[in-house]
């Protein structure tokens, strides 16, 4: 039986500015891996071109998508999409404070 990869609840595509999500995402260090989650509001996609590959043709382009997070903190974090990596919906301003009345 043939592995198959998850698919994003949220393509790539349609994520716009604002949005709430919650990616779920594999890191690699070395030989470990593991599996984290990182929510927050989207503040910009983007296409982003890669130069870290060695020995490629000079015509060969190699791009990776990004999205850029702001964290309930207010810290800005940058995510690299890959064949792993799982977006779900969240709630949009996760990143603002709860108001008491």
């Amino acid at each position: 039986m043939p592995a198959t990869k998850p698919q994003p609840s949220v393509p790539f595509e349609s994520l716009k500015p604002g949005d709430g999500v919650e990616v779920e995402h594999l890191v690699t260090v070395g030989t470990r891996s593991w599996t984290t989650r990182t929510a927050g509001t989207v503040v910009r996609t983007e296409r982003r071109r890669q130069g870290l590959h060695f020995r490629r043709n000079v015509d060969d382009k190699v791009f990776s998508d990004l999205i850029v997070l702001k964290l309930p903190g207010g810290e800005l974090t940058t995510l690299t999409m890959d064949e792993f990596t799982v977006v779900r919906p969240g709630r949009a301003g996760a990143d603002e404070p709860a108001q008491s009345t």
